[in-house]
């Protein structure tokens, strides 16, 4: 089974990402993650992705390729894979049919997750995540119990740059303008599913299970 989750920044995919990994035990390749990851260690791909994310820019998809292409090669996404964050460009969709077909595999249903423009500005604009153990919260619905301080982990909660006011309206508008493209190329193969990502994280859970069996 191999599936991907699409849609703009602060849409819900890695909160439903999680719960899908649970129930269907496959691995969720998220580049966010593995971006940040890769920022933290300070190899050479996060060095220049920093770059990019601080600006609310996407990052070249030289290096969102690569990354992709080493990571489905490892023994855990043997039975499937769940894609995060990308493909984020048509060029990356027909890279990402390339690596696919090559290892005699093809990606199924693509889940688009419908989010109001503004209903995303109000979910990035107050997101704060633990810099330790990386569990998400709101300034509004979700604050931690202790003020800068993650419940789960006791590690300091903060704001990320890329979730900073100044830059969500350059992240949307990026977005919009560079990935809408990537929901018409999976359109027209029928492989592009709406998902209304607005409601609780069952229903919305319910939704997405419902379009990734019709595509089935």
């Amino acid at each position: 089974m191999i599936f991907a989750l699409f849609g703009p920044p602060g849409s819900g995919k890695g909160t439903q990402a999680k719960v899908l990994v649970e129930k269907l035990g496959i691995p969720q390749l998220s580049t966010g993650d593995m971006l940040r990851e890769a920022i933290k260690q300070g190899t050479p791909l996060g060095t220049q992705a920093k770059e990019f994310m601080n600006k609310g820019q996407l990052v070249p998809d030289s290096l969102m390729v690569g990354l992709i292409e080493s990571r489905i090669k490892a023994p855990d996404c043997a039975k499937g894979f769940m894609l995060d964050g990308f493909p984020r460009t048509v060029a990356q969709a027909e890279a990402l049919d390339q690596m696919l077909k090559v290892q005699g595999l093809s990606l199924g249903a693509v889940v688009s997750f419908v989010v109001d423009r503004q209903e995303l500005i109000g979910r990035l604009s107050g997101r704060l995540v633990c810099s330790q153990c990386g569990t998400s919260y709101h300034e509004q619905t979700k604050p931690p119990h202790k003020a800068g301080i993650c419940d789960v982990c006791g590690g300091p909660v903060i704001k990320r740059e890329d979730d900073k006011p100044a830059v969500v309206a350059t992240r949307l508008e990026t977005f919009l303008a560079s990935t809408k493209p990537v929901e018409d190329f999976y359109r027209a193969q029928g492989r592009l599913k709406e998902v209304n990502a607005v409601g609780s994280e069952k229903e919305i859970f319910q939704r997405i299970v419902t379009a990734i069996g019709g595509a089935r």
